[in-house]
Order: C-alpha cells, then sequence, then structure tokens
C-alpha cells in the first residue's frame, strides 16, 4: 500500500476565534495529501481530467482527536483505504511532525465520472495500478 505524507504549517488564517484550526479546513488538508498521494505515485489530477475522468467526493469523514493550532508543524498522511467497484477511498491522519499521537483522521470516498457526462464509470486500470491496491468485490 502506497504512503504519502506531507508537511503543512498551520497559517494563522487556518485558525478560530479559539486559536485552533477551523474544523472544515481539515478536509482541504484532507485534499493536498490525496492529491500529493496521486503525485507521488507519478498521476495528477490534470491528467485524470486530460483522459477524460474525475473523482469527486462523494462522502466525507472526519474524526477530530485533539486541535491543530496557529504555527504547529504538521504531517498528513495518505493513503487508499479502499477501491470497490467505482468507489475508491482516501484515508488521512494528521499529527505534529515528530509527534505519534494523532489529532485527526478520517477518509473521503470517491466515484469515478466521466468528465462529459457526470455518470459512473469504471476506473481505468493504470490508475489502480499505480496507486497499488487490491480491488475489493
Amino acid at each position: 500500500m502506497r504512503k504519502v505524507t506531507i508537511e503543512y504549517r498551520v497559517p494563522y488564517a487556518d485558525t478560530d476565534q479559539m486559536g485552533v484550526v477551523y474544523y472544515g479546513n481539515y478536509l482541504t488538508l484532507f485534499e493536498r495529501s490525496r492529491n500529493e498521494l496521486m503525485r507521488a505515485c507519478g498521476y495528477t489530477y490534470k491528467e485524470c481530467e486530460e483522459e477524460g475522468w474525475m473523482l469527486p467526493v462523494t462522502h466525507a469523514e472526519v474524526d477530530y482527536r485533539r486541535p491543530a493550532k496557529y504555527d504547529d508543524l504538521l504531517e498528513i498522511t495518505a493513503w487508499v483505504k479502499m477501491h470497490k467497484g467505482v468507489r475508491i477511498e482516501i484515508a488521512c491522519e494528521i499529527r505534529r511532525k515528530g509527534e505519534e499521537q494523532v489529532l485527526v483522521s478520517g477518509f473521503t470516498r470517491h466515484a469515478f465520472v466521466s468528465t462529459e457526462t457526470f455518470r459512473p464509470i469504471s476506473p481505468p486500470e493504470r490508475f489502480i495500478a499505480i496507486l497499488g491496491v487490491a480491488k475489493e468485490d
């Protein structure tokens, strides 16, 4: 299973009045790591669109355990959790750099869809092979 970890320093703009990262911003961090997972595997989202398919989010789950704060250096790890039919789930964990404790974890579920029709399509074999994930029946 391929994993990628990126670093992200929390800017003041990402925090709320309580001084912690606003809860909705974690999904943006999930997206950053998801894009870098694809890039690390040699496949960019731009290439997906050029080939005629997209991966819109159909479901998201986030488990908030501990808050991240302004100026924290975070490590965000992403990997493919599951692939079944036209669906794929990308899991994420967020930690402060150098710490073991998970601050936030979760996943996003996506559907492979055509850029022309917005209808589900079979995932390209090249993409699945690059991610190194086994299909679930």
